[in-house]
């Protein structure tokens, strides 16, 4: 089984019509090539499309070439005889030999030596392959699924990787959408591993405040699913050792667990960075950085979010005095709550006409 496949989580369509892909090209006894940045879910993808072929009940065996040197990684993809390099003291089986009859997944295939690549042509075209230092001829019966996070065409462009190979590895190719393309997502795949976490901690999970959803939904996440875990997770527990009982709410810190003033700066043969804020970037009249307009519709969201949290926390749930406190009409306020889906996003509580009271810090200056 996939087990814990936390990262088929998602409703955005781009995410799904990866999946539908998926789905697609499953049942085909051909190679795969997925195609995704890091963290993106790769591994996962390749998890699915053997537990939906044919070979199912079949081994599937990992590796992650990047892991091992070119001896190494050819020792463990074919096997070696012994005598084959020093250390090697008996006869092993290789990862081809073991996935017999089932799936191999090839992580990071981008960084195999020639040697290696040119070894997995063969197998690839003709299901055959010897081991390190052997002479005799084996034959395994694999379907290969290769992942990577490189331009493997540009690579074989440049002459970096083998075009002969790339073209019998790439019978179909799913490429994955990264989590900032996935509009919606985040705060589902947040949810998901902020209730994992208190489960852990042995606590009911308060939900994420609106303005964490929003926050949250605004990054871009640069290292995809695999860092809006660590996010999640890390922001929950602070939350829930510090602020037992109250809902979850946005703190930039979480997101670098190494910001500290006493962190240390430099490292050999790098000169320290300056001590004082970097001065913005010279503004050019008729240019602006795409950056910054990119996200700008959701920092406004996340922003006004967290006003209405404030707002509410202040007046412990009234939404009267929550749009009096914002110099807001009521209806402007429920305007506000109406354009934001307040209370019925993933991860926080529910609240209703009244609202779920907060404990509420000091009222703000408004």
């Amino acid at each position: 089984m996939i087990g814990e496949n936390t990262q088929l989580i998602g409703e955005a369509p781009a995410w799904l019509s990866a999946q539908e892909h998926v789905s697609r090209v499953a049942t085909l006894d051909r190679p795969i090539l997925v195609i995704g940045e890091r963290g993106t879910g790769k591994e996962l993808i390749g998890e699915r499309l053997h537990f939906l072929s044919k070979r199912w009940e079949g081994p599937f065996i990992k590796v992650n070439c990047a892991a091992l040197s070119e001896t190494l990684l050819d020792s463990e993809l074919f096997g070696h005889e012994r005598g084959a390099f020093t250390g090697a003291t008996e006869q092993r089986k290789g990862r081809f030999e073991l996935a017999d009859g089932g799936t191999i997944f090839l992580d990071e295939i981008a960084t195999a030596s020639q040697q290696v690549q040119e070894k997995l042509l063969r197998v690839v075209e003709y299901g055959e392959f010897q081991r390190l230092g052997g002479s005799r001829v084996l034959t395994t019966n694999v379907r290969i699924i290769a992942a990577t996070n490189a331009d493997l065409p540009a690579m074989a462009d440049a002459g970096e990787f083998r075009s002969d190979l790339l073209d019998r590895l790439a019978f179909d190719v799913i490429t994955l959408p990264p989590l900032r393309a996935r509009r919606g997502d985040a705060s589902l795949l947040a949810d998901h591993f902020a209730r994992r976490m208190a489960i852990e901690m042995g606590q009911d999970f308060p939900g994420f405040a609106p303005s964490a959803i929003a926050a949250i939904e605004a990054h871009d996440w640069p290292g995809n699913v695999r860092e809006l875990r660590n996010f999640a997770q890390r922001l929950t527990h602070r939350s829930m050792v510090m602020t037992p009982g109250e809902p979850v709410v946005f703190d930039p810190a979480a997101l670098d667990p190494f910001d500290s003033p006493w962190r240390p700066r430099t490292s050999p043969g790098k000169p320290a960075p300056p001590s004082h804020p970097v001065s913005a970037p010279e503004h050019v009249p008729g240019r602006i950085d795409p950056s910054v307009t990119a996200d700008f519709q959701a920092q406004v969201a996340a922003f006004e979010m967290r006003l209405i949290d404030e707002a509410l926390s202040w007046a412990k749930g009234h939404q009267g005095q929550a749009a009096d406190a914002l110099g807001l009409t009521y209806h402007q306020f429920r305007g506000l709550l109406k354009k934001h889906d307040y209370g019925k996003k993933p991860g926080k509580p529910k609240d209703d006409e009244e609202g779920t009271p907060l404990n509420a810090p000091p009222r703000p200056a408004m």
